[in-house]
């Protein structure tokens, strides 16, 4: 059995704060790895530390960046174990998506769309729960109750397959973990 990992997250960024206003969800961002280290650590979300455009698909570190200009931001880190073959399938469709990374965009209409319950599919565009749901449907990691581009962070804390392994702050998450 291999192990996959995904980080949630609530910060105090603009586009957090307005999906907290419209969702009141405890979680506002989501994150893949395949890493114990959790690095690298890949979602669909903010270039540069500063700025939340442009938006793609990134390697996001704890240490560095975003996460460590903001270090108290509340997260909860899950796992679920699967099978090698499905591992490998995920990390598949993540390797062909990373090779064409800057053909990848932010969903910001699918997005919008999604607080409606409103599907939409754009070819090359996610949304960072979106991107972490195609990942885990297209290799039957998980049997999603809606399409990935319906899925926000907060759903994810009600499937049983995952495991929280720890809820707190970044900080907290990087020292506990020896993440360096």
């Amino acid at each position: 059995m291999k192990t996959i990992y995904l980080l949630l997250t609530k910060s105090n960024s603009f586009v957090s704060k307005a999906i907290y206003y419209m969702t009141q969800d405890d979680y506002t961002h989501i994150s893949i790895s395949f890493e114990e280290s959790l690095q690298p650590m890949y979602s669909c979300a903010r270039k540069y530390t500063y700025t939340p455009l442009p938006a793609g698909i990134k390697n996001e570190s704890l240490i560095s960046g975003f996460y460590l200009k903001n270090s108290s931001i509340p997260c909860a880190l899950y796992r679920i174990k699967v099978t090698e073959d499905k591992y490998n399938k995920a990390k598949a469709l993540l390797k062909k998506i990373l090779e064409d990374e800057g053909d990848y965009k932010y969903n910001l209409m699918g997005l919008v769309l999604c607080h409606f319950e409103l599907a939409y599919r754009r070819h090359h565009y996610y949304f960072c729960s979106e991107f972490v749901s195609e990942i885990l449907a297209h290799s039957q990691i998980l049997e999603l109750p809606k399409m990935p581009s319906l899925m926000k962070p907060s759903d994810y804390l009600l499937f049983e397959e995952l495991e929280c392994l720890y809820k707190g702050n970044i900080h907290d998450l990087v020292q506990s973990r020896g993440i360096s």
